[in-house]
């Protein structure tokens, strides 16, 4: 690589994440609008056009606001953990398939799973650096929640990696050029858009908070620009999440305007979800994960084991 293509690869993902960032902004405003006429009532809609300008204006009030932290907290884990959070939100978009190989890698799932694993080490420490019972039981939750689906999220994974014999999302491209995924393997659809409500800590899964005992969960203790950052990552992974779903199951096609139109789609069922579903109980959660999604994956992982053996006998 010379330092040319080193510039490019650098202003290419400068430009990424901005634009990341500004996605997550305008997705805030666009679960609010649709809350309210959930609600049936108006969303945010006094600054500028519609409303338009207050995911700006939220993020000046909230960066401008003064940093409070408490005094019996571990200092730097306290303060770092939101940051890093937000890091690994954004550095997973790095592997979005391009075709000109600018940031694309053949690992790419490999280093979706070192993240998302990775992921859960913020939540705790943000949980357990806060000095807090309430934000230490809600970080509790959350990681025993994520590692729960981290399981069965990996195993259909691995039914991928078998199947398209890569350990590139750029695969899925190829794989999907005459017929999507979506349609031959409808009940891992479901499995999978479950799995992703649950890593994101979305209703109906959000068991870090709970109005009643946790008040806010993990991010209790967090104010002004660390709240922020965690509401920022979780954001930027509803975003990624749905970006996954359409290259997973629906071509992922970059240069195809369907595919941001049903990123959108799938974002905003997200919200549509929040709005409309209670809470579970968490051993209804737990035992979804580990009775339910568990056998359904190792079932389609086996299946497609064995399918490969077979395929491989005959042409031997």
């Amino acid at each position: 690589m010379n330092l040319v293509e080193l510039y490019l690869s650098i202003l290419s993902v400068l430009v990424l994440l901005i634009m990341v960032l500004i996605g997550v902004a305008f997705l805030t405003l666009f679960e609010r609008k649709i809350l309210g006429y959930v609600q049936i009532r108006k969303g945010p809609n006094k600054v500028s056009l519609m409303g338009i300008c207050q995911p700006f204006c939220d993020a000046i009030k909230l960066f401008s606001k003064e940093q409070m932290f408490p005094l019996m907290s571990n200092y730097y884990p306290y303060y770092f953990s939101p940051v890093f959070s937000l890091f690994l939100s954004l550095i997973l978009w790095m592997i979005i398939p391009y075709f000109t190989n600018m940031n694309s890698f053949n690992l790419s799932i490999l280093f979706f799973f070192c993240c998302t694993s990775i992921s859960v080490y913020s939540i705790m420490i943000s949980g357990w650096s806060s000095n807090s019972k309430y934000s230490l039981l809600g970080g509790l939750r959350s990681v025993a929640q994520t590692i729960s689906y981290e399981v069965s999220m990996i195993t259909i994974l691995m039914f991928f990696i078998f199947l398209i014999e890569s350990f590139s999302f750029l695969e899925f491209y190829f794989f999907q050029l005459n017929y999507y995924f979506f349609f031959i393997m409808f009940p891992l659809v479901i499995v999978w858009f479950v799995i992703c409500l649950a890593e994101t800590n979305r209703t109906p899964f959000d068991f870090s908070e709970g109005e009643s005992e946790l008040v806010s969960g993990f991010n209790v203790e967090y104010s002004s620009g660390g709240f922020a950052l965690i509401f920022m990552a979780e954001y930027s992974s509803i975003l990624f999440m749905s970006m996954l779903f359409m290259l997973m199951f629906l071509g992922g096609n970059l240069f195809n305007l369907l595919f941001y139109i049903g990123l959108v789609f799938f974002s905003y069922l997200f919200v549509l979800i929040r709005g409309t579903l209670p809470r579970l109980r968490y051993d209804k959660l737990m035992m979804m994960a580990w009775k339910s999604f568990l056998p359904v994956s190792l079932n389609y992982l086996i299946f497609i084991l064995m399918l490969k053996f077979f395929f491989y006998i005959i042409l031997i």
